[in-house]
């Protein structure tokens, strides 16, 4: 059997290899990738019947597999690997694809490599990751994971007023007066909250939750008041656009 491990931290590789290496003695190749992107290169030149993919890495979550694998193509088991029991969890356990807390321990891991073996016997995978792809996308799953110093910090979407770039970070203003400065650009953000209706960008350096628009201002220009009482500029390129939104509210 064939493993690939995504992950991007080398240490976290390392450990992985080592206990599959030393638990698993029916795995014979043991692939590793630092990125999604890289793991993706090695998908689709290597047959493999496992993968262990972590969820939390730069740039790509391992939950964009699906953004560059269709479904049909993927024909190996996948076992998420993640620090935060909290995340994703339920959609996990719908689909009944596996998923193992860090740090990780040997029988776990052989665990869930057994596991994996009958799976791919019964070849209901197809369905499972169908399944999955659902849950994630449903709205039940409406927190946004936002890397902050000591750790990963989950807030739902609910709770977002707006956001504002700063240079190559990003600006939270949330609920309760709360303000959080994330390392990553605003576009991080827009792309990930694409298919979010209720987030709008009315001006290169903010995106904001429409749930919480408290009024349109005509004034020396146009703004957003929104319901924490901050003004949003609106640039005279989303004028017409932001007036189609809002009549379309009515």
């Amino acid at each position: 059997m064939k493993v690939l491990i995504i992950d991007d931290e080398s240490k976290a590789r390392s450990l992985l290899h080592t206990i599959i290496s030393e638990y698993c003695l029916e795995i014979e190749t043991i692939f590793q990738a630092e990125n999604l992107l890289k793991g993706i290169e090695i998908i689709k030149k290597e047959p493999i019947n496992i993968l262990f993919l972590d969820i939390e890495m730069p740039n790509h979550s391992g939950l964009q597999l699906f953004d560059f694998l269709n479904i049909e193509e993927v024909d190996f088991e996948i076992i998420f690997t993640t620090a935060y029991s909290d995340y994703a969890i339920q959609a996990f356990e719908f689909s009944a694809i596996d998923y193992l807390l860090k740090p990780l321990r040997p029988n776990k891991v052989k665990e869930a490599v057994e596991k994996a073996k009958k799976s791919l016997e019964q070849n209901q995978l197809q369905q499972r990751l169908t399944e999955l792809k659902q849950a994630l996308s449903s709205e039940k799953f409406n927190k946004l994971a936002l890397p902050v110093e000591d750790g990963v910090l989950f807030v739902k979407l609910e709770d977002i007023y707006f956001c504002e770039a700063d240079g190559m970070y990003s600006k939270f203003y949330l609920k309760n007066n709360k303000k959080l400065l994330i390392s990553k650009p605003l576009k991080y953000f827009t792309d990930l909250l694409d298919n979010k209706e209720m987030f709008y960008k009315p001006h290169r350096s903010y995106l904001v939750n429409l749930q919480y628009l408290q009024k349109l201002v005509k004034k020396e220009g146009t703004y957003l008041e929104m319901e924490n009482n901050f003004l949003v500029p609106v640039s005279k390129e989303k004028r017409e656009e932001l007036m189609k939104i809002i009549s379309s509210l009515n």
